[in-house]
């Protein structure tokens, strides 16, 4: 389906053909999910929503009515964007995108919560659940290579869960669903004399869809911002914090996932996860003069993670201890320099840093009782970064920037099983070049294009020299998009694009490995097709669609495993959609209806164990607006109460988690 590359030829002809920033929203390569925007002027630092690639806006109506019991659910609504349902309590799934799977091997997205990192050291997403439902204002998805902002985990892109900030409201929700699911939540905001306060609650019990998966989570998160001047300047906190508990319902053979796939196998009668984790932030941002703003912050994460788990029948139960302590900082300065002899510039620079301290245990264990330690690790990674980005806009049509980044790791591993010591690789510095533009051919149609380069780098033990004398060098992912986004008419716009990456000495972690390693995939390309459409025809009618053609290949395979060669990743489906409608009869009346789904998958990078994972789901909801404060929704998820699941092997069977049948959710909203 694919031809052979002319990729940087085509994403540089296109980019010397790229959005003025302070244009309207239909030169912008950005879309906002279910709407139709028109952007303002810019100020203030560059916005995620004017990056050139693909980038999407989920906007907080279709947040804050969502039934899930994850945040990581909701970008199922987000075209291109992969959903991995583990169904296993705290570790109840992720989102991936570009090709990569969710299966935690290679974690490529970077996770921000109001502009804070929010990985643990893996990459993986634990803190996603920080932000409590009612307290996100938007979610901005960026896909691609080419967003110089962050380097560590932004292989394919990232995303950013931006909650509320200021505003006078109070908000208050309880729900009652299937499964025996009670759900409370709150939030308040407070502004006056240049103070503002949000604050939200959230709290969910629940005894899940199988046996043994019962689940108990609240969360709280505080925001306290001072504006001395008017909103030229900004100073502030944020403190999140958040505590679960769940039992695990395990995997089942492909024989009792067919049969009983509400059942819990007995040697996971044991198997439980208690999970706690805090964020803290603060944050500034100020205007010096009229042309410069700075922004900084200092963070601090949190996690602390007690995990029993037995994967099949033939195999001890595990306890998995992790604690992780991550500080950083980063710093950003904006000078819009106006126009020039080249034509109308910005320049943007900023600064990153991140110290990490990581522990990580593991227990061989009956009924959770220890057995045999299998791993006692501790290892510091710090990693240290910045970029300097130009957006330059030579004509009223055209504009072109280019960014480069750079990276430099450090750290060391101790093995205390063994009282062993390692340094870790010297990656050297890890170059990030970037190029993008947009050109508007004519009132609401826009060519774009751009091409970067991202890094994988290892984790865990990975990172370090063991077993190894000579420094590993770090995974370049290149990364290229070209695409139109388009405005026929007022009510109607869409983007398509084309895109293509490749990885050289591609590494992934190996899961259930007591070293903590990772293994060599080898050269790696991902390619695809995303068609993505927006409509609103009437005041009262909204309709969205989106589709993600994608494969994925292994071009060269690591010598421990040539039978790989010319294979796809495991994990991959061929496509991705989502469509849906929002339809309002009355002023007091709400109904939606949106569906996702994806094709099937392999289980292993042989190919040879059939095809898993497909399925397509539809969700319906209707809100009523009783009073001007009151309103009462009805939602059901998987309408059709379809089956569907998540499968990996084990080396020599499929294991099975069973997703969630049909569920009704009933939910009580005061606005104030």
């Amino acid at each position: 389906m694919f031809t052979k590359p002319q990729p940087i030829a085509l994403a540089v002809s296109m980019a010397l053909a790229l959005p003025a920033w302070a244009q309207g929203g239909a030169d912008v390569p950005a879309l906002t999910l279910g709407e139709v925007v028109v952007s303002g002027d810019a100020s203030g630092p560059l916005a995620t929503r004017s990056i050139l690639t693909s980038v999407d806006v989920l906007p907080r109506e279709r947040i804050e009515d969502q039934a899930v019991a994850n945040n990581w659910q909701l970008f199922g609504q987000v075209p291109g964007v992969m959903l991995t349902e583990f169904g296993q309590g705290n570790t109840s799934g992720k989102f991936s995108m570009r090709g990569f799977n969710g299966e935690g091997e290679i974690n490529a997205v970077k996770l921000l919560i109001d502009g804070v990192p929010s990985n643990s050291n893996d990459g993986n997403m634990p803190y996603i659940d920080l932000a409590p439902l009612l307290d996100i204002e938007s979610i901005e998805v960026v896909r691609g290579t080419n967003d110089p902002r962050y380097g560590l985990h932004n292989i394919a892109g990232n995303a950013n869960i931006q909650t509320k900030s200021g505003g006078n409201y109070a908000t208050g929700r309880l729900a009652y669903g299937s499964f025996g699911t009670r759900d409370a939540q709150a939030a308040l905001g407070i502004e006056k004399g240049g103070f503002s306060q949000n604050y939200a609650v959230s709290y969910q019990k629940s005894d899940g869809y199988r046996d043994h998966s019962a689940s108990e989570k609240a969360g709280f998160s505080g925001k306290w911002f001072y504006s001395p001047d008017d909103g030229a300047s900004r100073y502030g906190l944020i403190v999140r914090h958040r505590e679960a508990t769940a039992d695990e319902a395990g995997y089942l053979t492909r024989a009792q996932s067919r049969a009983d796939p509400e059942m819990s196998p007995a040697h996971n009668a044991f198997d439980s996860d208690e999970r706690r984790m805090t964020q803290v932030a603060a944050q500034a941002e100020t205007v010096i003069g009229e042309d410069l703003y700075w922004t900084a912050q200092a963070y601090m994460n949190d996690l602390d993670d007690r995990r029993y788990v037995t994967f099949s029948a033939g195999v001890p139960q595990q306890e998995r201890y992790v604690a992780e302590n991550h500080v950083g900082a980063s710093t950003t300065l904006t000078w819009r320099a106006g126009d020039t002899a080249l034509g109308n510039l910005t320049l943007v620079g900023g600064l990153n840093m991140e110290r990490q301290d990581n522990r990580s245990e593991r227990y061989n264990t009956v009924r959770q009782v220890r057995q045999s330690r299998t791993r006692n690790q501790q290892f510091d990674f710090d990693i240290h970064g910045g970029f300097i980005q130009a957006v330059l806009r030579p004509t009223k049509d055209l504009t072109i920037t280019p960014a480069y980044r750079v990276d430099a790791v450090s750290g060391s591993y101790a093995n205390r099983l063994n009282g062993t010591n390692y340094d870790i690789n010297d990656y050297g510095l890890i170059e990030q070049p970037k190029l993008s533009a947009v050109y508007k051919l004519a009132e609401g149609y826009s060519l774009y294009g751009n091409w970067g380069r991202s890094f994988q780098v290892g984790v865990g033990t990975a990172a370090y020299k063991v077993n190894q004398a000579d420094d590993l060098a770090p995974s370049i992912n290149e990364g290229w998009e070209a695409g139109m986004k388009f405005r026929p008419l007022g009510w109607l716009e869409g983007r398509v694009a084309v895109w293509r990456q490749t990885a050289s000495n591609e590494a992934r972690r190996r899961l259930n490995d007591p070293a903590n390693d990772a293994e060599n995939i080898g050269e790696t390309r991902r390619q695809g097709v995303d068609v993505q459409l927006n409509a609103q025809p009437t005041a009262k009618l909204g309709l969205w669609a989106g589709a993600a053609l994608q494969r994925s290949k292994i071009l060269k395979a690591d010598a421990a495993s040539v039978q790989t060669e010319g294979k796809e990743i495991d994990h991959v489906p061929h496509l991705l959609y989502n469509l849906g409608a929002d339809y309002r009869p009355s002023d007091a009346l709400r109904l939606s209806a949106w569906m996702q789904g994806q094709s099937g998958y392999y289980l292993e990078r042989t190919n040879t164990t059939g095809k898993f994972g497909g399925y397509a789901l539809v969700n319906v909801s209707a809100a009523y607006r009783v009073s001007k404060a009151v309103e009462v929704e009805l939602q059901v998820r998987n309408l059709g109460d379809r089956y569907y699941e998540y499968v990996w092997y084990d080396g020599s069977q499929s294991l099975h988690a069973p997703g969630s049948p049909r569920s009704i959710h009933a939910m009580l909203t005061a606005r104030f």
